[in-house]
C-alpha cells in the first residue's frame, strides 16, 4: 500500500461493506464487517479483496436464545491480538431494538489455509435488555497506556457505553464492574439520541473517540457523518475541540457527506508499517444507487493533535 496517496483507489468497484474493520496478519489484510456470521476478505495490498466469507458458518445456539428474531446476521465487528489468539467481537441485535449481545470467537490466526485455522465460539461477553438505557452492540476493544483492556460499545439509547474487560479471558472483568458513560445526544423527535459506533484511539497523551452521528441505512438519505472528541483518561470526560463535552452532545466534525458519497459513518482506523493512520468507513454511493461502500482515506493529524481528512 502506498503510504502517501490521499485515498485508496480501488481497481474497479470497491468491496460493498458495512462497519468496517482491517487487521493485518503477516503480510495478508483482512477486512471484517457486518454480513451472516460475520464477513471477512482477504488482501495481499490493501487494494484487491477477495471474495466474501463467513467467519462462523452457523450462528451460535445462544445468539437465538438471547436475542430471538436474530438470525445469524452479526453486525460491526471489532478484532484484537492477545494472549496468543485473534479476539473478534460482534453484535447480536435486531434493528431498532436494544435487546442485543457482543459476542465472542477467538482464532489462533487469520489465514484460512492454516492447518490451525479454527474459530471458537467464547459465548456472550454481555447483554442489554429493553429494560436498560443503552444498548450492546458496536464494540471496539483496545488496550489503556497502563495495559488494561477495555471496550467500548453503544448505540443510540444513552449513548456510548465502556467496560473494562479481563485481560485473559477477553469478557467483562470481575474486578471492575463500571458502566463508564463517554458520549450522548439529546432524545429529541429529530435527534433521537443518535449516536454510535465507538473507535478509541491512543495517541500521544490523549484517547481519541470517533463516533458516528445521525442515521445510516437509507442509501442515499444517509445523515451519518462522523465526530470525535478526546480525553487525557479512557473513561473521559472527552470534549470536541470547542471544549464541548462528548456527553453534552458535542463532536468535532470529520467527515460529512459530499455529492457523491452519502452518509459517511461507523469507521474505524487502521495504522500501517508506515506510520500512516487510515480511516476506514462505510459510505452511500449517489452514482450507484445508494449502494454502501468501503471507503479509505488518509487520516491525519493537526499541529493541535485532532484527526482531519484531506
Amino acid at each position: 500500500m502506498n503510504s502517501q496517496q490521499p485515498i485508496i483507489d480501488f481497481d474497479g468497484e470497491a468491496p460493498r461493506a458495512h462497519d468496517a474493520v482491517i487487521m493485518r496478519e503477516g503480510d495478508d489484510f483482512y477486512l471484517f464487517s457486518t454480513g451472516r456470521g460475520v464477513s471477512v476478505r482477504r488482501s495481499t495490498n490493501f487494494q484487491h479483496w477477495g471474495s466474501r466469507e463467513s467467519v462462523l458458518s452457523e450462528p451460535p445456539a445462544w445468539c437465538e436464545q438471547l436475542v430471538p428474531g436474530n438470525r445469524g446476521f452479526f453486525w460491526a465487528p471489532d478484532i484484537a491480538f492477545f494472549g496468543g489468539r485473534w479476539h473478534l467481537y460482534y453484535s447480536v441485535s435486531t434493528f431498532g431494538s436494544n435487546r442485543s449481545a457482543i459476542g465472542l470467537a477467538t482464532n489462533v490466526t487469520l489465514d484460512s489455509q492454516h492447518s490451525n485455522y479454527e474459530w471458537r465460539d467464547e459465548g456472550m461477553v454481555c447483554q442489554s435488555h429493553r429494560e436498560d438505557g443503552w444498548n450492546a452492540i458496536d464494540p471496539n476493544v483496545l488496550f489503556d497506556a497502563q495495559g488494561r483492556l477495555w471496550m467500548a460499545l453503544g448505540s443510540f439509547w444513552d449513548g456510548i457505553k465502556l467496560r473494562r474487560l479481563d485481560e485473559i479471558t477477553g469478557k467483562l472483568s470481575d474486578e471492575d464492574t463500571t458502566l463508564h458513560s463517554l458520549a450522548r445526544r439529546p432524545r429529541t423527535p429529530e435527534i433521537q439520541g443518535s449516536v454510535e459506533a465507538p473507535f478509541i484511539v491512543r495517541r500521544g497523551e490523549f484517547y481519541i473517540l470517533f463516533v458516528s452521528f445521525d442515521f445510516c441505512c437509507r442509501g442515499v438519505d444517509s445523515t451519518y457523518n462522523i465526530r470525535v472528541g478526546r480525553a487525557r483518561d479512557i473513561t473521559g470526560p472527552y470534549l470536541d475541540r470547542d471544549g464541548t463535552a462528548l456527553l453534552e452532545g458535542g463532536g468535532t466534525l470529520v467527515r460529512q457527506s459530499d455529492a457523491r458519497w452519502r452518509g459517511p459513518g461507523h469507521n474505524s482506523v487502521f495504522h500501517d508499517r508506515n506510520g500512516a493512520d487510515w480511516l476506514i468507513y462505510h459510505a452511500y454511493d449517489a452514482e450507484n444507487g445508494g449502494a454502501s461502500r468501503l471507503r479509505v482515506e488518509k487520516l491525519g493529524w493537526d499541529e493541535d493533535g485532532w484527526p482531519f481528512v484531506a
